[in-house]
């Protein structure tokens, strides 16, 4: 009987988060034409939204320890849920995402992401992509930011070991920015797939910056080691032991 009323309240909240987007994203939608300030305000307002009904509709609590970057820097996350994305915009003063190319044509999300200067990247592509964006910063033509990339490509499940890949280390050399890795344990309460949402502390932590002038076989080690290792404390902490999911 609890199970199946937590599953009742995480298919409300689910539709009051969908609900939310087209309640925001339509309205506000000639702002966002308009203004790409504008564009920004009404995703972080969607983000902060949804934070908040989180906490009083399915019980998730949200924590951001370390500090977010406040300069032009790329931001290497863990990445287990779309919660996750909504608490890094939130946190972050001016981010955008490496997007797949598919979203472009997602109701909403297509516009406001080209709105607030994401990257769309074809799969198999990412390199031209990538090589097109690091000449529109050069050139002056990119928004500033913080570029917020997902080293192993797509979501992965709480727990579960995803090799990081050597695209955020071709990144990190062509566009010459500092890296600020990010972990989280969001997956243990919001997963991957599917409704339920269980209560809890969910926490994304902005770990010590990764300075410029390592090659990027030594820079894609140390950004696996130091992520993985800090989510893995994250899970832990609230009581989900990721060893028992290898």
């Amino acid at each position: 009987m609890a199970y199946a009323l937590r599953w009742l309240q995480s298919f409300v909240f689910m539709m009051c988060v969908y609900g939310w987007m087209a309640v925001i994203g339509i309205g506000c939608f000639p702002l966002a034409l308009v203004s790409r300030k504008g564009a920004r305000w009404v995703c972080r307002s969607y983000c902060r939204g949804v934070i908040w009904m989180a906490g009083w509709m399915v019980g998730i609590r949200t924590e951001v320890r370390g500090t977010p970057p406040q300069d032009e820097v790329m931001v290497a996350a863990k990445h287990q849920s779309f919660f996750d994305i909504l608490m890094i915009f939130a946190a972050l003063p001016s981010a955008k995402f490496i997007m797949k190319r598919e979203l472009l044509w997602t109701p909403i999300i297509g516009v406001y992401g080209l709105r607030i200067g994401c990257v769309p990247v074809n799969r198999g592509k990412k390199g031209a992509a990538i090589y097109k964006m690091v000449e529109d910063v050069k050139k002056g033509t990119a928004q500033p930011g913080q570029l917020v990339i997902y080293p192993q490509g797509t979501r992965v499940a709480a727990g579960v070991k995803a090799p990081f890949k050597v695209g955020t280390a071709v990144l990190y050399g062509q566009l010459q920015q500092d890296c600020v890795p990010v972990a989280t344990n969001v997956g243990v309460f919001w997963p991957r797939n599917g409704f339920y949402r269980k209560p809890g502390l969910a926490i994304i932590e902005f770990l010590p910056r990764i300075e410029q002038g390592l090659s990027k076989s030594q820079f894609l080690e140390r950004l696996e080691d130091e992520v993985e290792t800090a989510s893995d404390a994250l899970m832990r902490e609230v009581g989900f032991d990721p060893d028992a999911v290898r």
